[in-house]
């Protein structure tokens, strides 16, 4: 009986704690709809347990309290859960509240592994949290320090990177010396990429900023050119990325732009932290660098707020700092990196620190595996070493070779329209747009018409070329063109020439490069300073031969230029024989173009003659022949290789139908015609517009050149064997006439006349 009492007791309690809890739990949660009823206290301790909630906000504030809790666990978990592979593409965004404090700088925080797992966490929870994003149209700007021929030519390589995956308009701001600024200037005048904005600022002008550091690092002044970004860029410009010439990008840019939003308080400077040892001060004894915080901070990439910069007046900020630190420390090692560093030390609320993706250091002995696991973490890789791609890193094969794409990829790809984004009218793209259109598409011709206005892709002085011409007023240079595969004829002229040279050279991006590692493996050419070699990039079916003389001929620097091409070899003492003629022939006064007799050979080893004397008797013994005697005897005919025999002076010949000879002319003498690409009358048509502007034509009796023998090439073997072609040419040749007569009427007429089978 008291064991059936029993029974019943626990069964009534069963009913009643199935009755109460659920109602008590729904009187719980519902207590935010009642004024009058205490909170559950949160911790005995808490002085806000004991006071009614008067507002909803109150209880809004626990919610959210509550809910970080909750996420901070989930995110705990999650890293807790992570396996070794690879973070989601989301990852890459970093906690807001967690990423961007600098308390400590223990070894995983100091390489950015500790904010790349909150990253991850926060990405997997991006449906609660949104992460903030940037407008489809909104532009992203980018400052690079540029200075000299070869950071010209490595920025390139960062600009395809950042283009290529890019899908924001961009305005690049380059900080140069006059070498940068003319090379790049012509370069993306020519590259006519959309959507793509560029201004320059003149380093020379900056120099008087920062000339009165001594900086040991060989970057030189520019490498201090960063830290007066406030004061050079507009004063409107609000934000910007910094960038150093030897980064490649392996992300949008737009995702590194987005992280400004996550700056708190008075934070102005986005830095990864230096994955080196060396502001730790223990690299060897008595190593001593400037002051940093923990491992300090990469320069390589830096996110600047500058309208906060300028109001926290930067300029006096870092002024103060580097001439305090330098008392001590004489001059800076790693450039403006030092003075950053040291002015974060003393104000270490300035710095937003970036997970080291955004900056993948690759010199000697750094921590740089610790920033990725696998090839989807990467974003940014920096060759930050002197010794650049030969620096010592595990997986240095696999930057190697995505640097290399980059490097050879083709520039004219990128010339892709960014759909749906509004941009400024460039006037130029219109013009050209416009005449295209005007081209009948059914003309049998219309690929000739349409290489006339082709915009090539141009890089002027691909390497460093030094040279001031002579004060006399009688300097030379020798003007060619070449493609890839006469590039074994550049060591020869050089050793027959030793004046300047200016050389087109049409290549593919690719080529380019192998061409840079022929030069550069040279002994000839890299002990000539004073050659410039000006990359035309391919682009079109045909040869654009004329437009790469143009090219050439705009970039000489002295009075007068010998025209050229490059499968001739001048004779030895040439450049000095034109300098004499220059003043014997008064050619500062007068209009000539002065002949150098042509010859050729048909032995690839020839025993080149070093006098007239010599060249005479070799062509009586057949070694050598008056240049296309057998195929093209117009040509040179008028020369008069007969009177040039016995000749001891300088003689005047007539222009006649279909010369071409080569001739040394005045730096002003008009350009070639551009509608005459690959073979035929590229020349004779230049040779007329002389003629037609009045030019004497003076053949210098003891200068000769010869002609070397090569293969055919593609473009005389496509003349030879496409009719179309040859009709094309010859309804060029028309039109190029009936524009001579408009131009310079009577004096044209003879013109007319030319026999258009010839």
């Amino acid at each position: 009986m008291l064991g059936m009492c029993r029974g019943r007791r626990k069964f009534v309690a069963a009913s009643l704690a199935l009755i109460f809890i659920p109602a008590l739990t729904w009187l719980y949660l519902s207590s935010a709809n009642f004024t009058d009823v205490k909170p559950l206290p949160l911790s005995p301790l808490d002085p806000q347990s004991s006071v009614l909630i008067g507002a909803a906000g109150e209880h809004q504030d626990l919610e959210l309290r509550l809910r970080d809790v909750e996420e901070h666990n989930h995110a705990l978990r999650r890293e807790i859960s992570l396996s070794p592979r690879v973070p989601t593409h989301s990852s890459h965004h970093s906690n807001s509240r967690q990423g961007n404090q600098l308390h400590t700088h223990s070894t995983e925080e100091g390489t950015g592994d500790s904010e790349a797992k909150k990253g991850a966490a926060s990405g997997n929870s991006s449906d609660c949290v949104p992460q903030p994003v940037v407008n489809k149209c909104e532009t992203i700007h980018i400052a690079i320090v540029c200075a000299g021929y070869n950071a010209s030519r490595d920025v390139v390589t960062l600009v395809k990177s950042v283009l290529f995956h890019r899908r924001n308009p961009l305005h690049f701001h380059f900080i140069t010396d006059s070498i940068a600024r003319k090379i790049l200037a012509d370069l993306f005048h020519t590259w006519m990429v959309p959507a793509v904005h560029v201004n320059f600022y003149d380093a020379d002008e900056l120099k008087s900023e920062v000339s009165w550091i001594p900086n040991k690092h060989y970057s030189g002044i520019y490498g201090l050119m960063k830290l007066v970004l406030t004061k050079t860029l507009p004063s409107d410009l609000q934000k910007v990325i910094v960038l150093d010439t030897d980064i490649t990008f392996a992300t949008d840019i737009a995702e590194l732009w987005v992280v400004f939003h996550k700056f708190k308080g008075q934070q102005v400077l986005g830095l990864v932290e230096n994955q080196s040892d060396w502001y730790l001060g223990n690299l060897w004894k008595n190593h001593r660098p400037w002051p940093a915080l923990g491992r300090g901070f990469n320069t390589g990439v830096i996110l600047l707020l500058l309208d906060r910069l300028r109001k926290l007046k930067w300029e006096q900020m870092w002024r103060l700092t580097a001439e305090r630190e330098l008392m001590s420390m004489l001059s800076t090692s790693l450039a403006d990196q030092d003075i950053f560093n040291a002015v974060i030390k003393q104000n270490p609320f300035l710095v937003h620190q970036l997970p080291c993706f955004w900056n993948v250091q690759l010199s000697d002995h750094t921590r740089s595996e610790k920033c990725y696991k696998d090839v989807s973490d990467l974003k940014v890789i920096h060759w930050n070493s002197p010794k650049k791609l030969r620096v010592k890193n595990k997986h240095v094969e696999f930057f190697r070779n995505l640097y290399l794409t980059f490097l050879e990829y083709d520039g004219n790809l990128l010339r892709r329209e960014l759909f749906g984004c509004p941009s400024e009218t460039d006037h130029n793209s219109e013009n050209l747009q416009k005449t295209l259109s005007e081209l009948d598409e059914d003309d049998p011709c219309y690929e000739f018409r349409r290489e006339r206005f082709t915009v090539h892709r141009t890089h002027v002085y691909f390497l460093h070329y030094e040279y001031e011409p002579a004060l006399d007023n009688t300097d030379v240079t020798l003007v060619a063109q070449l493609s890839m595969d006469r590039l074994q004829m550049l060591e020869a002229i050089c050793k027959h020439w030793e004046g300047p040279i200016s050389l087109a050279l049409y290549l593919s991006d690719a080529e380019a490069q192998q061409f840079l590692r022929y030069a550069q493996g040279s002994e000839v050419l890299m002990s000539r300073s004073n050659v410039g070699y000006h990359i035309v990039y391919k682009e079109g079916q045909f040869y654009p031969v004329n437009l790469l003389r143009n090219v050439a001929m705009g970039q000489v620097n002295t009075p007068y230029m010998f025209l050229s091409d490059i499968d001739f070899l001048p004779m030895y003492g040439l450049y000095e024989y034109l300098r004499k003629s220059v003043v014997q022939l008064d050619m500062g006064n007068t209009k000539k173009a002065l002949v150098v007799p042509a010859f050729e050979t048909l032995r690839y080893r020839l025993s080149f003659p070093k006098s007239k004397a010599e060249l005479l008797s070799q062509l009586d013994m057949g070694t050598l022949f008056t240049f296309r005697y057998h195929v093209w005897t117009k040509g040179h005919a008028p020369t008069d290789f007969a009177k040039w025999r016995t000749a001891t002076t300088p003689y005047r010949v007539q222009w006649e139908a279909d010369f071409e000879p080569y001739v040394m002319v005045r730096r002003e003498s008009p350009e070639y015609d551009r509608r005459f690409v690959g073979f035929g009358w590229n020349k004779v048509a230049h040779i007329m517009e002389l003629d037609a502007q009045e030019y004497e034509f003076v053949v210098l009796p003891n200068a000769y050149m010869i002609h070397m023998p090569h293969a055919p090439s593609f473009d005389i073997t496509k003349f030879r064997s496409n009719k179309q072609y040859r009709a094309c040419l010859k309804t060029l040749k028309e039109e190029f006439q009936q524009n001579m007569s408009r131009r310079y009427g009577f004096a044209a007429l003879k013109y007319m006349t030319v026999d258009n089978n010839s």
